[in-house]
């Protein structure tokens, strides 16, 4: 079940510091972004968050401090490997390095280019590094990038007009921004704004966090606005945040619908499948697997099955289409019953050099207040656990069993 839910509002477009805003306005804890930000090691390089009005709402407008240097161009390899150096949990630092492999995706494609060969001009300037780490930081702080979280995002204005780039001026949207759109299945309005109010940055972002789909049932918990460094007669230059509950988590125990997606596929290479499994859930997907079959050539192949929330199930479906040499998809609807959980941060490794790992904990809700109850089923999260273990140079199952250990003497 879908604990943590999200909706970005981008009908007046969207940019890297306007989702930050928006972001830190509905909560996120500003300390663990400028945390994230200076981790990167660059000096001078700062996030600070300025109240403002755009259009009559009043708004977070960030403003990032640059260093007096002048920046230098950098390459996909660059980023990520400045983006390794950054205090984010896994999660946070797989969101940034897929939001820049998004760019340097879409840039390469508009300029005829490998992606590794692009140099990324102002999206890998220091003001975009603070940008993509900030939202990557806050939204891991808000818990939208835990196991079971799901954001969508409405259509994205992105205005008219020109705008000006490092190639002389562009018609908007910018190439790169349709790019993105085109590959990640984003929807675009056009409208009568004018200029251009969605960005490279702002699309990458989006695409790389949300689906897209209307305002989904939920119960809204926080409301966040962050403003742009506009402020235009025609539509407020903001975009908002709105946090939630699912419809169905409001109880201890909740049932809902879940789509399931599925092909078959003979004729893969299967050194592709784990691409195929990451493209699915960039799509919006809860979880994916594949099960090994024989067909009815006698020939062995893979069925890939994805769960999805029925807002996702087009982007979804496209993905698969996308990425594999499947000819038909199908799906069906099932009704599923799941347990409330929660995420436990705790700490292994020895003083001074500890690592977070995050324990997920289902509870049951049939012994509430009982001492006597079995402790609740915890699992730490395996990916935190791998990374942690590379820093500590533990095996990684001395590491599960340190943050199991951990949650349970506070349990």
């Amino acid at each position: 079940m879908v604990d943590s839910v999200a909706f970005v509002d981008a009908s007046s477009g969207v940019a890297g510091d306007m989702l930050l805003g928006a972001l830190l306005d509905a909560g996120a804890d500003l300390d663990a972004v400028r945390d994230a930000v200076a981790s990167l090691g660059v000096p001078g390089l700062s996030v600070d968050v300025l109240r403002e009005r755009r259009g009559g709402f009043a708004c977070a407008r960030v403003v990032v401090g640059s260093p007096a240097v002048p920046d230098r161009e950098r390459r996909l390899a660059d980023v990520l490997e400045l983006l390794d150096t950054a205090r984010l949990r896994p999660p946070a630092r797989r969101l940034a390095g897929e939001v820049f492999r998004l760019l340097a995706g879409a840039e390469g494609a508009v300029h005829g280019l490998e992606p590794g060969e692009v140099h990324f001009h102002e999206v890998g300037a220091f003001d975009a590094l603070a940008d993509v780490v900030g939202v990557a930081a806050a939204c891991d702080a808000l818990g939208l990038l835990d196991d079971g979280a799901a954001t969508w995002c409405s259509p994205l204005a992105v205005g008219h007009g020109t705008v000006r780039s490092a190639h002389g001026p562009l018609p908007v949207p910018g190439p790169a921004v349709l790019r993105l759109a085109a590959d990640a299945g984003l929807e675009l309005a056009g409208g009568e704004l004018e200029g251009e109010r969605t960005t490279p940055t702002g699309a990458a972002l989006v695409a790389a966090l949300a689906t897209p789909g209307a305002l989904p049932d939920m119960r809204v918990t926080a409301v966040g606005v962050g403003g742009g460094r506009r402020d235009p007669a025609d539509r407020p230059n903001i975009t908002r945040v709105v946090l939630g509950r699912a419809a169905a988590d409001a109880g201890q125990r909740g049932r809902d619908e879940v789509v399931v997606v599925e092909a078959t596929v003979d004729d893969l290479d299967p050194r592709l499948w784990p691409s195929v499994l990451a493209a699915v859930r960039a799509a919006g997907a809860w979880d994916c697997w594949t099960t090994p079959v024989v067909g009815r050539h006698g020939r062995p192949g893979q069925v890939l099955s994805v769960l999805c929330p029925e807002a996702a199930r087009e982007a979804v479906v496209q993905a698969v289409f996308r990425h594999t040499s499947t000819f038909g998809v199908r799906w069906s609807r099932w009704e599923r019953a799941t347990a409330r959980r929660r995420s436990v941060p705790v700490e292994v490794g020895p003083a001074g050099a500890t690592r977070v790992v995050t324990v997920k904990v289902a509870e049951d809700p049939d012994e509430p207040g009982d001492p006597g109850a079995p402790l609740p089923l915890a699992t730490p999260e395996l990916a935190e656990a791998e990374a942690a273990a590379a820093v500590l140079g533990w095996p990684v199952r001395a590491v599960l069993e340190a943050a199991l250990a951990a949650y349970r003497g506070r349990a």
